[in-house]
């Protein structure tokens, strides 16, 4: 067994390797430090009760700061209000996302980082209705001046993900139609889909079933992460939104699959 002393010294430099690479995935992470997925789960854990690490589905970034490179941090000040801090990248990806949303739209939002990117663009959109089984989404969207229709999926709370999950989150997913549904990935196989190490595939899926339009909304560096579950296959994805780092080879590949792929640019070209 392992000292206190040894467990210590992996988390200080957990912290250090999160603060300076960013988002970081539990496996990943489990590679870089030789360790098992359930002992970074752990790590992860105790560091986002400490305040030194803010834990996401599948990972983890920093605490928020005026250095942070993180994809995106959640943040509650003084006031109550919960601000999002996003690197340009992601707000790229979601500013492009919610172009494809029109007033009075009926949307889904699945967890995810990137899916909560699109959270502020959505603010000058009148009457919409948004479903979503993340807790902290739904209390940014209650903040927003043009305050949408609030669903909130419920269910068994998933620590890991953050979010409800379960079979009643499922049935009653299905039990709405949607305009657009909003997905992140945690991998992307460019033959098979978006991928993912968690089982907990079954929202997601309703989610997909229950909509019109199904975009995915992904860095293009989670096409480098070889993860074993299918969560959605390409046949039931209508675009996929990623960042100027996908290839040209790989854009192909995805569009040969009847994927209409949108490029991001933190330029806004």
């Amino acid at each position: 067994m392992k000292s206190s002393k040894s467990v210590e010294q992996r988390r200080q430099q957990i912290v250090a390797w999160v603060k300076e690479h960013g988002q970081s995935q539990v496996e990943d992470l489990a590679v870089r430090f030789a360790t098992s997925e359930v002992t970074i789960r752990k790590d992860l854990a105790a560091l986002s009760q400490q305040g030194l690490l803010i834990r996401q589905f599948g990972g983890a970034v920093p605490v928020p700061s005026t250095s942070v490179n993180a994809e995106l941090s959640q943040v509650t000040t003084n006031d109550g209000m919960t601000h999002l801090a996003i690197s340009p990248a992601a707000n790229a990806i979601g500013k492009r996302a919610a172009s494809l949303v029109k007033p009075g739209c009926k949307l889904v939002i699945d967890c995810g980082s990137t899916t909560a990117s699109i959270l502020p663009h959505l603010s000058h959109i009148d009457d919409l209705v948004v479903m979503t089984n993340t807790l902290s989404t739904a209390n940014y969207l209650t903040q927003s001046d043009k305050e949408p229709t609030v669903l909130m999926v419920g269910g068994t709370w998933d620590a890991q993900s953050q979010s409800f999950q379960g079979a009643m989150a499922e049935q009653l997913v299905s039990a709405y139609s949607f305009d657009i549904a909003f997905i992140g990935a945690a991998g992307i196989d460019v033959n098979r889909g978006t991928t993912t190490f968690n089982e907990l595939i079954g929202v997601t899926r309703a989610m997909a079933a229950a909509a019109s339009k199904v975009v995915i909304v992904a860095s293009s560096k989670k096409l480098t992460h070889k993860m074993p579950n299918l969560e959605l296959s390409w046949k039931n994805i209508s675009v996929l939104i990623t960042d100027e780092g996908i290839s040209e080879q790989d854009k192909l590949n995805i569009e040969n699959q009847g994927v209409t792929v949108l490029i991001a640019s933190p330029s806004g070209e």
